[in-house]
């Protein structure tokens, strides 16, 4: 049986849609796509196989060049094309190998409660979309709120990131600072942002994205890659003899470059001190890194003072080794998040004169959200909040155990002491001139991630271009550790063998 397009072209009648549907929701049928992952997890336990690929991006293009599917196939058919044409050129997170960047390889029970969550698709805006999982959010930040020191006012929201969750905060801090913004904008001369250099961008972004400007974010100079207390102290005092209003004060705990803690009971005291008639300034306190450091008794001391921020960017999906996306918002004064956003919605929100609001949506500048708070949870119920702890401690050793190791090398040098899973280093090759380094190092990286022998990134710091990992995979292990350096040993030779 055939049909005729306007064209004259005959065409194969279309199977029914919901037959095709129903076969698909066994697990029989989800077999083969589930079977991926398992495979992944074995492949990847041992550590064989390259870490990543070596093809370029237009060879992978290539390769999938083919025209719109019309037809149906077999989900068995289309996992062989998956494992034949795409999961051979992954980023093989799960590998020990992999030491790169800030997104991890994941724990495996919320990798299988993914699937659930997408099978469920409830909508977390609205509390009568998500009859479980909204209330589960609410008690799952609560745990968060409890573990920074905060009372019952505190709250929050589940973001898609830190760059989700600062810009909320901003916007709650820039609402405090111009109470009617809403409605008539941020004026002439709004007030400014003040944070590290070396701070995340979506502080710049938020700026940006909310009309005050790049000119109105003042970065202040590091001591240490951290943020100089004495540095800001002289720009508030500035600030204020000039009349300029603050809007906010970000510190950052676990900085991207270089994993380094502000000084957050010092930021505080400023904030304290250069108070406006509003109070204290806002301070916000970008964990998006370093939040994990909450569950471990080794590293928890480096986030002491803060307690006394107003708002926080935390994402699970980094240091406590959840899947994207699970970042979250948390605030010490739940009800600064409905300044955040003035709008109505009638249509989805409805006010109920209960005591507690359940609906996210008011707080939250996504509307349709995932249920990601279940990984989350399923996580904590798994493994307990002590052993995401003493992963977070492994993490932090094998950066340290790295820093160890190039202690004395002829050739690579560590820049700074680690203080979380983040290490960044130099390599400094015999009768190379400066001038020439930065050249030589981005070559160095390239080709040893190309060698699949592991996978790292890099940065620059102080105007140079260094070498940089983050340990993001409970698998690295110190064995690891020691072949990454013998790996880049042995490019680094051919580097210098073969200059360009």
């Amino acid at each position: 049986m055939s049909t005729t397009h306007l064209t004259g072209m005959p065409e194969e009648t279309a199977p029914d849609p919901l037959a095709l549907l129903e076969a698909d929701t066994t697990l029989a049928a989800a077999e083969p796509i589930l079977a991926l992952v398992a495979q992944y997890f074995a492949d990847t336990r041992a550590g064989d196989g390259p870490v990543s690929t070596w093809h370029s991006a237009e060879v992978i293009a290539d390769r999938l060049v083919e025209p719109l599917p019309r037809r149906s196939r077999p989900l068995a058919d289309v996992a062989r094309r998956l494992s034949s044409q795409l999961l051979q050129d992954v980023n093989r997170l799960a590998h020990p190998m992999y030491i790169g960047h800030q997104v991890s390889a994941p724990l495996p029970a919320a990798v299988w409660t993914d699937a659930l969550i997408s099978a469920l698709n409830q909508s977390q805006a609205v509390r009568e979309m998500s009859p479980s999982f909204t209330p589960l959010e609410h008690q799952v930040i609560e745990w968060m709120t409890d573990l920074v020191g905060w009372d019952d006012r505190a709250g929050g929201t589940m973001t898609s990131g830190g760059t989700e969750a600062t810009l909320t905060a901003l916007l709650a801090a820039r609402s405090r600072a111009i109470p009617d913004v809403w409605t008539n904008g941020v004026g002439a001369s709004p007030p400014v942002l003040l944070c590290g250099e070396h701070a995340h961008y979506a502080v710049s972004r938020a700026a940006g994205e909310m009309g005050l400007g790049l000119s109105r974010v003042l970065a202040i100079p590091s001591d240490g890659f951290r943020m100089s207390v004495p540095a800001l102290r002289e720009q508030l005092q500035s600030l204020r003899e000039r009349g300029i209003s603050v809007m906010a004060v970000v510190a950052t705990a676990g900085c991207t470059a270089t994993g380094a803690f502000d000084d957050l009971n010092a930021v505080a005291d400023l904030c304290d001190e250069f108070a406006d008639e509003r109070g204290p300034l806002w301070l916000h306190v970008d964990a998006a890194h370093g939040g994990g450091a909450l569950l471990s008794p080794t590293h928890r001391h480096r986030l002491d003072g803060l307690a006394r921020a107003q708002s926080l960017a935390w994402d699970p999906h980094k240091t406590l080794l959840l899947p994207l996306a699970a970042g979250m918002l948390l605030v010490k004064d739940e009800r600064v998040l409905e300044t955040a956003f003035a709008q109505q919605a009638p249509y989805l929100f409805t006010p109920t004169g209960d005591a507690r609001g359940w609906d996210m949506g008011p707080r939250s500048f996504q509307c349709s959200r995932r249920s990601d708070v279940l990984k989350l949870w399923v996580v904590f119920q798994r493994y307990g909040a002590n052993a995401l702890g003493a992963l977070y401690d492994r993490l932090c050793r094998m950066a340290r155990a790295l820093y160890d190791q190039l202690d004395g090398h002829p050739s690579f040098r560590a820049l700074h002491e680690p203080e979380s899973n983040i290490l960044c280093f130099a390599w400094y090759p015999d009768g190379v001139a400066d001038a020439d380094r930065d050249d030589l190092t981005n070559r160095l990286r390239e080709r040893y991630n190309r060698s699949g022998r592991g996978w790292i990134t890099a940065t620059t710091l102080n105007g140079r271009r260094v070498l940089r990992i983050t340990v993001m995979n409970a698998r690295t292990d110190v064995m690891h550790i020691e072949a990454l350096v013998r790996g880049l040993e042995a490019e680094a030779q051919q580097v210098l063998k073969h200059p360009a």
